[in-house]
């Protein structure tokens, strides 16, 4: 079908995004290729490196898997903030990041960790990270006869790693003004080994700071080195401005929210 009619045609799974902005016309798809019943989309398979989730797999069945939040906790922490219980019951996985809107929250734990992305099409399959497949607002690098077919989401192996995720929202449901997620992995000293953020809301993708979080690995995460790596990464990013929130503010928060992150991340960790 998308090989058929390329452009003109969406892919429709949960709905919970494609159907309100059809209802706002913001998109007037000429088809819609429902992939709700292909069974095969719909699977959580937990391996060594990484865990593998299909594209239709629906978002709350992803936040009850306690073998998957055990071994990628930042997935039921982002879906904690997922509109509502409603909306999860419906909305997949793989709708979430193709939609792509840089305030999500899937997307920013995708972007943070790495995701890689298998995309099908009638000529095969290919692997995009996480980094490459979100090009801007609202778009994606899948081209128009590409379906989402699975996501690998990488497992750290380091014992004490914490995750954590929050973001500031006009009403707990909406879309963050900005979102901030952090992943640490600390030695026996309370050292850190690994360190990843990001921040959703804050440009025209998710963003993740690795050159500032490898700045972090060899250090005892404390205020300090917190605040500074917080700092960095909101001189980083650029987001816009609208009747919620000022460019200005939502810096602000960028600075204020990863550092909250990091900080519950590096708490989450020492628990283990």
């Amino acid at each position: 079908m998308l090989a058929t009619h390329g452009d003109s045609a969406k892919i429709i799974a949960g709905g919970q995004s494609l159907v309100p902005m059809m209802a706002m016309r913001l998109v007037r798809p000429a088809w819609l290729v429902d992939i709700n019943e292909i069974s095969t989309l719909k699977f959580v398979k937990i391996e060594e490196n990484a865990a593998r989730i299909g594209a239709c797999t629906r978002q709350s069945a992803v936040e009850r898997d306690d073998a998957l939040a055990a071994r990628v906790p930042l997935l039921r922490q982002a879906l904690a903030w997922v509109g509502h219980a409603q909306t999860r019951n419906r909305g997949t996985v793989g709708g979430s990041l193709a939609h792509a809107d840089p305030s999500a929250e899937l997307p920013l734990a995708a972007q943070l960790l790495g995701a890689k992305m298998m995309l099908r099409s009638a000529k095969g399959t290919r692997a995009l990270a996480a980094e490459k497949f979100f090009s801007g607002p609202m778009s994606t690098s899948a081209r128009p006869d590409e379906c989402l077919e699975e996501i690998h989401w990488p497992v750290w192996s380091e014992k004490r790693t914490g995750s954590a995720f929050t973001e500031i929202a006009i009403r707990h449901g909406d879309f963050a003004m900005v979102a901030a997620a952090a992943q640490v992995a600390l030695d026996g000293d309370g050292r850190c080994t690994r360190a990843a953020f990001g921040l959703g809301g804050a440009g025209g993708t998710p963003l993740a700071f690795p050159k500032i979080a490898a700045r972090l690995v060899g250090a005892k995460l404390d205020d300090g080195a917190i605040q500074s790596a917080a700092s960095d990464a909101a001189k980083e990013c650029d987001p816009g401005a609208d009747l919620h929130a000022t460019k200005e503010y939502r810096r602000h928060l960028a600075r204020v929210l990863v550092a909250r992150a990091l900080t519950e991340a590096c708490e989450n960790a020492k628990r283990q």
